[in-house]
C-alpha cells in the first residue's frame, strides 16, 4: 500500500461525508456537527491492529477529555491498515472491547466504515453495504450522550437503517459510484 498524505485523507473523509453521507441524508445528525466543525479527523498510518491499538486508545481520551462544543465526535482514519475487511472486523471486535476495558460502554459507541464493508448475509453488490462503506477503512467514536440526544429528536429514528438501504438500492451501484467518483 502507498503512503497517502494525511491532510489528502482528510479532504477525501470530508467530501465523502459532505457529498456521500450528509448530501443523501445517510445520517440525519451528521450535518451539524460537520457545519460547526466538531468532527475530528486523527489519521493513523500504522499497518496493524498492534500499532493502531495505542493510536486508538490515544483517540478514545482526546475524544472523552474534549468539550463537547468544541470535538463532538471523531472518525479515525486508517490509510494504511486493515484494509482487508476480515482483518478489519477482528480489528473492531478488539477495540470495542477496549471502550469496555476503558470503562466508557454506554459513554463512547464504535461506529465501523470500510470501503469493502458487506454486512452478514448480503451480497457484496447489494448497494445497502454502502451506508457503511468508506474511501478508507475508519473507526467512527460517538458520544452516546449526543447519539441519544439527536435521537430523541428525530422522528422514528429507527427507520433510519431501512430507509437507508432502500434510497441506496434504489439508486443503484453504478449510480453510487458515479456519485462517490465525483466526489
Amino acid at each position: 500500500m502507498t503512503d497517502i498524505d494525511p491532510g489528502q485523507a482528510v479532504a477525501v473523509t470530508r467530501l465523502w461525508l459532505e457529498r456521500f453521507v450528509i448530501g443523501l441524508g445517510l445520517c440525519p445528525f451528521a450535518a451539524a456537527p460537520f457545519r460547526l466543525g466538531r468532527i475530528a479527523y486523527p489519521v493513523c498510518d500504522e499497518l496493524s491492529i498492534d500499532g493502531i491499538y495505542p493510536v486508538f486508545l490515544r483517540t478514545l481520551e482526546t475524544l472523552v477529555l474534549s468539550d463537547p462544543d468544541e470535538q463532538e465526535t471523531t472518525l479515525l482514519i486508517l490509510t494504511q491498515g486493515l484494509s482487508d475487511f476480515d482483518d478489519y472486523l477482528d480489528g473492531l471486535s478488539t477495540l470495542e472491547q477496549a471502550v469496555v476495558d476503558a470503562g466508557l460502554a454506554g459513554v463512547i459507541q464504535l461506529a465501523s466504515f470500510h470501503p469493502d464493508y458487506c454486512f452478514e448475509g448480503v451480497s457484496h453488490d447489494d448497494p445497502a453495504n454502502f451506508t457503511n462503506r468508506s474511501p478508507f477503512p475508519m473507526f467512527h467514536l460517538i458520544r452516546e450522550d449526543s447519539l441519544e440526544a439527536a435521537l430523541a429528536s428525530y422522528p422514528q429514528p429507527e427507520s433510519i437503517p431501512e430507509r437507508n438501504i432502500q434510497c441506496l438500492r434504489d439508486l443503484g451501484v453504478r449510480r453510487i459510484r458515479d456519485l462517490l467518483e465525483n466526489d
